[in-house]
């Protein structure tokens, strides 16, 4: 049976449009760190590799490596983890350009992709789809534990206002954010769908 994230991991990638606590466990990604305006035509080529990675191993049942324990399932969304550079962090800016944005864009990987399979498809796809962003790509895992998040519908520039309601959440149920930063998961395709259409999960650690 494929294994289908929307349908049985609806607690980490399906919120509701109100925040909630939860705590998200060790997951592992293929990723990448940058820096600048997400809107530049640069970003697509970030996550271009992410999903040449991703569907790499997806494929891999047919065109190999061999894989053992494989089961189908659909690629995770893409997500992305979001800061402010240093010289804006020195400064105390917090209305900042868009272009002193660093993150760190991801594609969670399967539980039966070991190290060894990730650094081969690396390797494969470096021969069949040459691109110089493959040697900054990582095979990491990440655990958040104690999170606030929820379900954003619209434009990624409205998202202020659900952070706030977030954010009033966690002094409500005596929680304190632990870190500026801030993850997002992308459930819509900004290419196809209209801003006021996006869906986007929001989440930051608490403690």
């Amino acid at each position: 049976m494929k294994h289908e994230w929307k349908k049985s991991e609806k607690n980490f990638y399906v919120p509701k449009n109100k925040p909630e606590k939860i705590v998200i466990p060790k997951f592992q990604f293929y990723s990448i760190k940058g820096k600048g305006n997400p809107n530049d035509s640069f970003f697509s080529e970030y996550i271009g590799v992410l999903y040449s990675l991703s569907y790499s191993i997806k494929m891999s049942s047919k065109s190999g490596p061999f894989i053992q324990n494989y089961y189908d399932y659909a690629v995770y969304p893409l997500e992305g983890v979001w800061d402010i550079d240093e010289i804006s962090k020195a400064k105390g800016i917090k209305a900042f350009d868009k272009n002193s944005l660093v993150f760190n864009i991801m594609i969670r990987q399967p539980e039966f992709v070991t190290k060894e399979i990730a650094s081969e498809i690396i390797d494969r796809t470096k021969k069949k789809k040459p691109h110089e962003l493959l040697d900054s790509v990582q095979f990491e895992m990440i655990e958040e534990g104690a999170c606030v998040q929820m379900l954003h519908h619209g434009s990624y520039d409205d998202e202020p206002e659900s952070f706030n309601q977030m954010e009033s959440f966690a002094i409500e149920h005596n929680l304190k954010r632990k870190y500026h930063v801030h993850r997002e998961i992308y459930l819509s395709d900004a290419r196809k769908t209209i801003p006021e259409k996006l869906k986007t999960v929001l989440r930051f650690q608490v403690e």
